[in-house]
């Protein structure tokens, strides 16, 4: 029997190194290839080279990415803050008060978020044109809320619900006010769910490319659109754009490990209800 535990473990052990491996290799790849000179970069067998940095010289130099990398940033900081934010006001609404047709506005809401970016980019497009707010950290930042603040509402709404209420009504019965409930009791018990919510909040503003690339042109242009900067008639510029991914997925791996630890108990915290 303690064999066969044995076995059982190392099996399991050997499964979770290929998922692990499957999950990397592709950043391991973009990795390598960034560090390749433009010839090596195009034959994919060359797995033994001299790395160079030549790749984010050019990146950097030539083609400003420090630039659109602050235009992510003020996006996505905005966007994230205010879709918190809000976010969760409204999921305290939802999960605590009763209204007509509660359950109905909250689907409409997360219908919201199944919306195609194509499907809306051509009326944000006319809109923003209108206001005068194309190419803007302005416009940007509203067309992401639109989809960010009902993610935030649905993931929200769980981990409230998760939350005794008996906790809130001793509060409000010693005096405390629903605001002072909110700030002291509701918003410190659910961090972890808010650092979980705020995890994906950045990776999907950060990773958001059609709505980016149709409502900027240069001012408020972000990473991801850049990727067509090295699509070209002599072909694609492999290493350049490797080095922009790598470079790209710094921040949210770094904000990642940051609130590791909340997001992974925000992750079993709570869970959607319906």
């Amino acid at each position: 029997m303690s064999s066969l535990k044995t076995w059982k473990k190392v099996l399991l052990s050997i499964l979770i190194a290929l998922v692990v491996a499957v999950c990397i290799f592709p950043f391991v790849w973009m990795l390598m290839t960034s560090l390749k000179t433009r010839v090596q970069a195009i034959n994919p067998a060359i797995w033994i080279f001299t790395p160079t940095l030549e790749n984010y010289r050019s990146v950097f130099q030539k083609r400003d990415l420090l630039l659109y990398i602050k235009n992510s940033a003020i996006v996505v900081v905005t966007t994230t803050a205010i879709s918190i934010f809000l976010g969760t006001l409204a999921a305290y609404g939802f999960a605590r008060f009763h209204f007509s047709r509660k359950e109905d506005v909250a689907f409409w809401i997360l219908s919201l978020r199944m919306l195609p970016p194509m499907a809306v980019v051509i009326p944000f497009f006319l809109l923003g044109r209108f206001l005068g707010l194309l190419d803007t950290h302005i416009l940007l930042a509203i067309v992401y809320l639109s989809f960010n603040i009902p993610f935030t509402i649905w993931m929200m709404r769980g981990f409230i619900e998760e939350i005794p209420q008996e906790i809130e009504e001793a509060a409000l019965i010693d005096g405390c006010s629903r605001l002072r409930v909110l700030t002291k009791i509701v918003f410190p018990l659910t961090l972890p769910g808010i650092a979980a919510t705020a995890i994906f909040c950045v990776i999907q503003s950060w990773n958001e490319f059609a709505l980016a690339f149709f409502l900027t042109s240069f001012n408020a242009r972000t990473v991801p659109t850049t990727v067509t900067f090295f699509l070209s008639v002599m072909g694609i510029i492999w290493g350049e754009m490797a080095a922009v991914g790598v470079v790209a997925s710094i921040p949210v791996l770094a904000f990642a490990f940051v609130v590791q630890k909340y997001l992974v108990r925000g992750l079993t915290f709570g869970a959607i209800k319906s």
